[in-house]
């Protein structure tokens, strides 16, 4: 697999509620842009932290994805850089 390049990434901490701290967004290899990705505290996870891609509901109550990783190696290096933004943004806003 070719080297996974995630830029541009953006926080946006939320008010903490059912493990939910921040919404993020970034750009993947220059090509696709991700948004609306929630960060969850995850004590079972390496980083502490996972990620919940967007997804909807349809009326019958299916639930659709709309984007995610689909591979564990893609999954992990946006997840590790993005946990790493919002662990600097915390540091130094102090949030």
């Amino acid at each position: 697999m070719s080297e996974l390049v995630v830029s541009e990434i953006q926080i946006i901490p939320v008010k903490p509620k059912d493990g939910l701290v921040a919404f993020a967004s970034c750009i993947i290899n220059n090509q696709l842009y991700l948004g609306s990705i929630a960060i969850y505290t995850s004590p079972s996870s390496p980083l502490g932290y996972r990620l919940a891609y967007p997804s909807r509901t349809l009326n019958n109550g299916t639930r659709i994805s709309i984007a995610h990783p689909i591979n564990k190696e893609a999954g992990f290096a946006i997840q590790k850089q993005i946990v790493e933004q919002y662990l600097k943004l915390m540091e130094e806003s102090k949030w």
